[in-house]
């Protein structure tokens, strides 16, 4: 795939997945009446408007990668309908709906990516990569095969093939092969003393996997979420106690989660275990990982962010006192502009230090 193309692709997605976070906002205050001005697709400045709906203009902007909420009223309490004159109970809830939205997407996009690429099978050896003039390349054996048997022996784990083709070296054995869902036999002979680091075959491999029934890919996927949330959480504390390098836990931006999209695009094409699937697993992979932190990113209790806003109610539910208007206002001009300086740094970071892919 080129790099115009792979960039194409990672553009869409990512102002998909900003879109959905900004449609979640406006989907949860027009259902509490909350009004807004405009719903824009792309940033501004304004292409044109497409169209109304319900007092919501729908536009179309020059900028195109994502989305935008311009809800009545945020700022001024005083305006009728608005988003400061709702109640801070609806206004909690826009503020997490875009999140939410995130996490959904993220969830979805676990359970299609768990539906295809399914869980391993303990008894199968699928096939990655093949040494050059080795027993495997001449007896015709190609990536994505999976071994089943060896001589005949059903296989129980990847150790037991191992050992069944240890037990024969120098001596000719079969091996039982499903490829591209058809079984057949292939005999060649183990090397005694093969080169440094192939083997005897001159096979790389691991399990093969199979297709999870529906219900068992949601609980993979609300597994997976689980754990990146928490390894999320507990990052500053795993951070603080030496259990995670700084190298390991750094931030990316843009330009580095782009890195990250691109080394998957390049697994997709050339992975054996994407080979099993028409669904570019690696790429959903990365799409569901960076959902759920955008959402979790998001609410994380920094002003500017969903998350300092809704710090900001904290006063109003348990007091019954609303931070003024003017005050949250400056904080948020404030922590606004440290944040777009910090994204500048990591930009920086992202092409002096790039992320090294495993």
């Amino acid at each position: 795939m080129t790099t115009f193309l792979t960039i194409l692709q990672f553009v869409f997605v990512f102002g998909l997945l900003v879109f959905f976070h900004e449609l979640g906002h406006f989907l949860m205050s027009k259902s509490l009446g909350i009004q807004i001005e405009e719903f824009g697709f792309g940033y501004p400045p304004r292409l044109v408007k497409l169209f109304s709906w319900k007092g919501t203009d729908v536009t179309l902007n020059w900028i195109p990668f994502g989305g935008f909420v311009r809800p009545k009223g945020e700022g001024d309490e005083t305006v009728e309908g608005g988003m400061a004159a709702a109640p801070a109970w609806k206004r909690f809830l826009v503020l997490v709906s875009g999140a939410g939205m995130n996490f959904l997407i993220g969830l979805l996009v676990l359970v299609l990516m768990f539906s295809a690429i399914g869980s391993p099978v303990q008894n199968q050896a699928l096939i990655t990569e093949i040494a050059p003039n080795s027993p495997a390349a001449n007896a015709s054996m190609q990536v994505g095969d999976v071994i089943t048997a060896v001589n005949g022996t059903d296989l129980k784990d990847l150790e037991h093939m191992s050992q069944l083709i240890q037990e024969n070296l120098g001596k000719p054995i079969s091996l039982t092969l499903l490829r591209d869902g058809e079984s057949l036999e292939l005999e060649l002979t183990p090397r005694v003393n093969p080169p440094e680091g192939e083997g005897s075959v001159g096979i790389w491999y691991t399990n093969a996997y199979a297709p999870l029934p529906f219900f068992k890919a949601v609980g993979s996927a609300f597994q997976t979420f689980g754990l990146q949330a928490r390894q999320t959480l507990l990052l500053p504390y795993n951070l603080i106690t030496g259990r995670v390098s700084g190298e390991d836990a750094r931030l990316v931006g843009i330009k580095g989660i782009f890195d990250i999209f691109s080394n998957a695009s390049e697994l997709d094409q050339s992975s054996a275990v994407a080979a099993t699937t028409p669904l570019p697993v690696f790429r959903l992979s990365v799409i569901s990982t960076v959902s759920i932190a955008l959402g979790l990113t998001n609410l994380l209790p920094i002003p500017a962010l969903d998350g300092g806003q809704i710090l900001f109610l904290l006063p109003e539910f348990l007091f019954k006192k609303r931070i003024p208007q003017r005050v949250a206002n400056t904080i948020n001009s404030i922590f606004f502009l440290i944040l777009i300086g910090l994204m500048i740094f990591i930009t920086v970071q992202d092409f002096v230090n790039p992320i090294i892919q495993p």
